[in-house]
């Protein structure tokens, strides 16, 4: 079991993308990650952070991201795990449960 709390961090804003426009809202997405992570992978911590890539609040780090975000005209929601980007636009679960199992996540 994965004894380390990971971070993910997702980068949004309360407008869609413009090139998401059936897609769910970041904020959506947010919790729709948040639910599906804490089910494949239970009692194992991770946290999860939302930043608003047009108001950022948090470390410095988060608000360099942001602010590339909305510079590089990225698909967002963003998703980033230990600084690598692991969804953009449409983020896929495989993708991050892969990137979570690397950290000592356990599917169970």
């Amino acid at each position: 079991m994965n004894s380390h709390e990971v971070e993910i961090v997702v980068y949004g804003a309360e407008q869609l993308c413009p090139s998401c426009v059936n897609l769910p809202s970041s904020k959506e997405t947010f919790e729709w990650l948040e639910s599906a992570i804490a089910r494949k992978f239970p009692d194992q911590p991770f946290k999860m952070t939302y930043v608003d890539i047009y108001q950022p609040t948090g470390e410095i780090k988060q608000l360099d991201f942001a602010k590339k975000v909305v510079e590089e005209d990225m698909f967002y929601p963003v998703v980033v795990i230990k600084e690598k980007v692991v969804g953009e636009g449409n983020p896929r679960l495989k993708t991050i449960f892969s990137e979570l199992e690397k950290y000592g996540y356990k599917a169970i």
